[in-house]
C-alpha cells in the first residue's frame, strides 16, 4: 500500500510479544523480498516492509551511493531521518510499540538499518543485518547500550570487504551494542544459513 511516505507491506502478527521485523530489501529488491524470510525467522511476528525510494537507474534503493561501495552521505543521513518518521508514523497508525522493532535487511537494507541505529539510536530495539557494512561514522558515536545486532556476513563477499564487516562490528561494539558477528562461509547471498542462524538469535533474545 501507498500511505505514511512509502510504499509497504504491513501484516499484523499472530504473536503481540514479538517484535515488529521492519524489512529492509537490497538493491533492486521491493517490499516483498524478504517477506519469506522473515515468516521463517519469526513466524508469528508483524511484518512492516517499505521499498526504497531512491532509483539507480530502474532499481530500488534506501539511499544514494556515487559509486560501488561509496554513499552520499547527505542523502544517507536524509533518507535515514525520513525512514526513522515513517517507523514511527507506522507504530502510531498500526497500533504497535514503537520500542519493539527489530530490523531485517540486507545489503543496502541492511546499510540503512546500520545507519539507522548510528543516527538515530530508539527507533531499532534491535537489528539483523546480512552482508552490511560501515554506512558512515558519526561524530559523536550513539550509545547503544541495550541494543542487541546480530551481523551474518560472507567470507568471500566480493561486494563487501570482510575488513569492511570488522570496522562495523567494532563501531558497534564500541557504542556499547550486545553485537553477535558471524561468518558464513559464502558471500554476498543469503543462504539458508543465515536464516537458521536468525531465527535462533531471534528465540534468545
Amino acid at each position: 500500500m501507498s500511505s505514511l511516505g512509502f510504499e509497504h507491506v504491513h501484516r499484523p502478527g499472530a504473536d503481540a510479544a514479538a517484535p515488529t521485523l521492519l524489512l529492509l530489501h537490497g538493491t533492486g529488491g521491493t517490499e516483498h523480498d524478504l517477506i519469506s524470510i522473515a515468516e521463517a525467522i519469526a513466524p508469528d511476528a508483524r511484518i512492516l516492509s517499505p521499498r526504497g525510494k531512491v532509483l539507480e537507474g530502474s532499481m530500488s534503493r534506501f539511499f544514494r551511493r556515487l559509486s560501488e561501495g561509496v554513499f552520499d552521505l547527505d542523502d544517507l543521513r536524509f533518507r535515514t531521518r525520513e525512514l526513522a518518521d515513517f517507523v514511527l508514523a507506522a507504530a502510531a497508525h498500526y497500533r504497535f510499540d514503537a520500542a519493539n522493532v527489530t530490523a531485517v535487511g540486507f545489503s543496502n537494507g541492511a546499510n540503512i538499518a546500520a545507519s539507522l541505529l548510528l543516527l538515530e539510536p530508539g527507533v531499532l530495539a534491535g537489528g539483523i543485518l546480512f552482508r552490511a557494512m560501515v554506512p558512515l561514522v558519526p561524530d559523536p558515536l550513539p550509545s547503544l547500550a541495550g541494543t542487541r545486532i546480530l551481523m551474518s556476513n560472507g567470507r568471500v563477499d566480493a561486494m563487501i570487504p570482510a575488513v569492511q564487516a570488522e570496522q562495523l562490528a567494532a563501531m558497534f561494539t564500541q557504542c556499547g551494542a550486545d553485537l553477535t558477528i558471524e561468518w558464513q562461509p559464502g558471500g554476498h547471498k543469503l543462504t539458508n544459513q543465515d536464516v537458521a542462524l536468525a531465527r535462533e538469535w531471534l528465540r534468545q533474545a
